[in-house]
């Protein structure tokens, strides 16, 4: 046996039915973090716990935007560069953008160097004061498009997750978001968007944050 093989750590295997697997710690989860530890935190500590706060939510649905075509992986283990390079996603420093900075941010190395993801994001930044001068708050805005409980499933099998891209209430708040002049919010990524803000808990049935997020939904005060 060789020295490589020695230290070849065998990879997880994903359960085929339920799309559970198993962590070095033991606990199931989700399929897609495939035991790497950074996703595993960001799979059991952000997504899908309901977030109310302006900056977060203003920073997640700019990098769903950067996802698209990516994988969310890159994006994660970019995000502090995104923050330092987007003045930590706070809309109305991002809102202030000008041409230099578009310039400088194609110049980052430790972003994705997307020109019309980089205008989107200072664009989207404008339209968030716009939302936010309308309703008070992004999250109050957000949280308006919940789905209702009746138009979910029941459970979130492996199954039902695969097919899970995009949703009725996605397209919808997709298509008013476009309306309103933002970009990069196809209902595709909106729907990853909601995924990740808590509107919606599609970690599966038996995943170890299943029920402690479902509790954290019960309990969180919607914004209006």
């Amino acid at each position: 046996m060789t020295a490589k093989t020695n230290q070849t750590a065998e990879k997880p295997v994903r359960d085929p039915v339920t799309g559970l697997l198993a962590g070095a710690d033991g606990k199931l989860r989700c399929w897609w973090p495939g035991g790497l530890a950074d996703y595993e935190r960001y799979h059991d500590t952000e997504w899908g716990w309901p977030v109310d706060d302006d900056r977060r939510l203003f920073e997640k649905i700019c990098l769903e935007g950067f996802q698209s075509g990516l994988s969310w992986l890159t994006i994660l283990r970019k995000r502090d560069a995104f923050r330092a390079a987007f003045a930590n996603f706070e809309c109305e420093k991002v809102a202030e953008f000008t041409d230099a900075d578009v310039e400088r941010c194609l110049q980052d190395a430790g972003i994705v160097r997307h020109r019309k993801k980089i205008e989107s994001t200072i664009n989207n930044a404008r339209r968030a004061l716009e939302l936010k001068a309308e309703f008070g708050s992004l999250a109050a805005y957000f949280w308006s498009h919940e789905p209702k409980p009746e138009n979910r499933p029941k459970t979130i099998d492996f199954e039902t997750a695969k097919t899970l891209g995009k949703t009725a209430e996605s397209t919808a708040l997709s298509k008013d978001l476009k309306k309103r002049g933002w970009s990069f919010v196809g209902p595709t990524t909106v729907y990853a968007f909601m995924q990740s803000m808590g509107m919606v808990n599609d970690h599966l049935e038996g995943c170890c944050c299943r029920e402690p997020v479902e509790e954290a939904r019960q309990k969180f005060y919607r914004p209006c």
